[in-house]
């Protein structure tokens, strides 16, 4: 299926359930740049290898300020113009250094995403977000320009860890608990193996995520308001995931107990949610505990960038399907963080 969707900041053309064959007719090998890592290279290298790439070191620690510089010098080296175009190819990393190069080089060219692990497909791909950490600041610097298209080849999965899946699968679970009860139900009658052995259920629930993203960004680009609600759970899942070095989703999954923890006390959400909401994090093979020290983690969350003023804008749950963005104070973050930390889960 292919279909347009129009942003503010540029459209997005998506090829859902499509076949990577498809790129050299939307994007011709002498007017692009493939840029991939380490990891996608060594397992899919061969599907490009006439384009001109780079290949970047797989990992989070990509995501800085010397590797853009980098990729910057080499492109000049390829003679790349405003004229071409960057792809893409693989996870959120490279989506979020492809995308970021791509609205800083020659001041602004056009780059497109093909995403090779189930969390890009869901999320990282989509809506506009492009950045780079700096030390252990998470996307501190970034961009919010839409890639030219993105490119769904569900085939790029077959070779995915079982942890990747997982790691999806956060994010997954975040949309359902923001904005679609029946997403959950389903993710709770089912699991990883329904959705790795059925393509077409695979199918649906990408395409459910995608449209959920991109109906909550069309309505709020720039973060104002609305689009806030997709940080459920990463408040807290930034500040694990930088100083415990999670990988995103299973951060994710621990921000979002303690998301839940916080509905709780501040908007009054029952109380039998989080036995549920934690049982389906184990089923997705998440994790629902980590021994961390409270002061640490509220020391990162000072310079979370959804801070205002002597508060942070905390995305709660009112029920599952319907999320808030309510202010909350660092005391009240702290004895969330402190429930959690006392908790068990596992």
């Amino acid at each position: 299926m292919r279909y347009t969707v129009a942003f503010p900041a540029g459209n997005t053309e998506y090829f859902s359930n499509s076949d990577y064959s498809q790129l050299l007719q939307i994007a011709p090998i002498a007017s692009s740049v493939i840029i991939t890592d380490e990891n996608v290279n060594q397992l899919y290298g061969h599907l490009f290898q006439d384009y001109k790439t780079l290949i970047i070191e797989s990992g989070e620690k990509s995501k800085t300020w010397e590797t853009i510089q980098l990729l910057a010098e080499k492109l000049a080296g390829f003679e790349v113009h405003k004229g071409m175009k960057l792809i893409g190819i693989g996870g959120g990393m490279v989506t979020d250094v492809v995308g970021f190069l791509a609205s800083v080089y020659m001041r602004g060219m056009k780059f497109a995403f093909v995403p090779t692990t189930l969390l890009a497909m869901v999320d990282a791909a989509i809506g506009g977000k492009n950045g780079i950490n700096v030390h252990q600041f998470k996307n501190m610097l970034g961009s919010i320009r839409q890639p030219e298209f993105i490119l769904y080849d569900q085939s790029f999965l077959e070779t995915l860890p079982d942890v990747e899946w997982s790691n999806g699968f956060a994010e997954i679970i975040k949309y359902a608990c923001i904005g679609d009860a029946a997403m959950f139900e389903e993710l709770v009658i089912s699991t990883q193996i329904t959705f790795k052995t059925r393509a077409s259920n695979l199918t649906s629930l990408i395409n459910k995520c995608v449209q959920q993203k991109n109906s909550i960004v069309l309505a709020d680009e720039q973060e104002k308001g609305l689009r806030k609600t997709l940080n459920f759970g990463h408040t807290a899942g930034h500040a694990f995931e930088t100083l415990y070095h999670l990988k995103h989703g299973q951060a994710v999954a621990l921000g979002m107990i303690v998301a839940l923890i916080a509905s709780e006390k501040a908007v009054n959400v029952s109380t039998d949610i989080r036995p549920k909401f934690v049982e389906l994090l184990k089923q997705y093979s998440l994790p629902v505990s980590l021994k961390f020290d409270v002061d640490k983690v509220i020391n990162t969350i000072h310079l979370d960038k959804k801070r205002n003023g002597g508060k942070i804008d905390f995305i709660l749950l009112e029920s599952i399907g319907n999320a808030v963005i309510h202010p909350l104070s660092f005391e009240e973050i702290r004895n969330a963080l402190q429930i959690f930390a006392h908790g068990s889960y596992s």
